[in-house]
């Protein structure tokens, strides 16, 4: 499809009954779950589908229960339906799903990857002493005030820039709790998200070594990308170097906004975000408000939202 990007969401955007209506509507969705089950020896399909929740929201859970969810449905896109897209982004974990799309990795080798990424992730702070905010309302100027105000409590910085007016902090308990107390005080709204980290933050830099480490102890061949794919640690295309691009992504800010900047400057209006809820697709609309394009911002994850997708593509027709 022209001038449109697949783009794939990150981490705690699950819900119990992922992918479920889909995948037993559409065989080539549930050969992805299958595929998983053997691949990981989880049972990731009788996780998405049934939960509990509290286990799915588990970050070595949470990561490649979306990831294959998303590639679940993206296969039912490709094989049933002939769509592509020749750019592609995601949204942190989001990558790895982009990626794949892009033929950097295959899915063989990152289901069991980004679980390995959710366990260096997760054991690198450990669990009750960080925690991550998000805070709607206020630009990058007054962010960066309150976060010198709260170092003084421990370490605190900015891990998302996703869209004008959200941004988001993650850092010990004790500085994000003052943060969220003072933008409230400044007018903002908080929102404290429900992950168990303070992820992309430099508290997690030797969960970047360890990743790497893990993807050439297992000789994972990472190909350049043969699609578009803007990156979001640079904000920008990336053709090479994607390895290193990861190792510090996991312990740096991720930079959506900047990623919808190059992809709407490049002239993608339609974007297909394809998996779990519709966290990025929202952030989209607000990123092609800067901008002044009515872009197409599209979220695919069950039975309904496809058909809605499948009428959208028959009007682009006429």
């Amino acid at each position: 499809m022209k001038n449109t990007a697949f783009v794939f969401p990150g981490q705690a955007t699950h819900y119990v009954g992922m992918g479920k209506d889909i995948a037993e509507a559409h065989k080539e969705a549930m050969e992805v779950y299958d595929e998983a089950c053997d691949l990981t020896g989880v049972d990731i399909k009788k996780l998405c589908f049934e939960g509990p929740e509290e286990v799915q929201r588990l970050t070595e859970n949470n990561q490649p229960i979306i990831h294959t969810t998303s590639l679940a449905i993206l296969n039912v896109l490709e094989r049933k339906y002939g769509l592509s897209a020749d750019t592609t982004a995601g949204f942190s974990l989001g990558q790895y799903t982009a990626l794949v799309y892009a033929g950097t990795f295959q899915f063989k080798d990152t289901v069991s990857l980004v679980k390995k990424r959710g366990i260096f992730m997760q054991n690198a702070v450990p669990v009750g002493l960080g925690k991550m905010v998000a805070i709607l309302g206020l630009d990058r100027e007054e962010i960066n005030d309150i976060v010198t105000e709260c170092l003084p409590l421990g370490h605190i910085e900015p891990s998302n820039f996703n869209c004008p007016g959200q941004t988001i902090v993650a850092g010990y308990n004790a500085p994000i709790d003052k943060a969220a107390e003072i933008a409230v005080k400044r007018g903002a709204k908080t929102v404290f998200l429900p992950v168990s980290g303070p992820f992309h933050t430099a508290l997690l830099k030797e969960a970047g070594t360890q990743l790497v480490e893990e993807i050439e102890s297992r000789n994972i061949e990472v190909k350049d990308p043969v699609k578009r794919y803007a990156d979001n640690f640079t904000g920008k295309f990336e053709t090479t170097g994607i390895k290193e691009l990861l190792r510090q992504h996991v312990y740096s800010a991720v930079r959506w906004e900047e990623t919808m900047d190059t992809m709407l400057t490049a002239g993608i209006d339609t974007f297909i975000e394809i998996g779990s809820q519709s966290f990025i697709t929202n952030l989209n609309v607000r990123c092609a408000e800067k901008h002044g394009i009515e872009a197409n911002c599209i979220n695919i994850r069950d039975l309904e939202s496809l058909d809605n997708l499948l009428r959208f593509i028959d009007k682009q027709k006429v």
